[in-house]
């Protein structure tokens, strides 16, 4: 399968084929590296492992103020909660 090499801002790109991406199972946006390996450019899916990011995700919106809402919420009365059956 052959593309051409394209002029973008001031870099050059390519389109790669959706079949291309299908069968390293990336799409759009997906994170990837890429290495010259015997005159060949090599492009790699970065896969992210299981739940990486989580606690960086959590301490962003931790850090974010809570609405006027959310504060109601945390303080409605839990009330007969221990009859409840979870």
């Amino acid at each position: 399968m052959q593309t051409s090499l394209r002029k973008m801002g001031n870099s050059t790109g390519m389109i790669l084929p959706k079949e291309i991406l299908r069968q390293i199972g990336a799409e759009a946006g997906a994170k990837v590296d890429l290495a010259v390996e015997n005159d060949r450019v090599v492009l790699t899916l970065v896969k992210r492992r299981v739940r990486e990011g989580w606690a960086e995700d959590a301490a962003l919106v931790g850090a974010q103020e809570l609405t006027e809402e959310e504060r109601d919420w945390l303080n409605v009365p839990n009330e007969g909660d221990a009859e409840l059956t979870w």
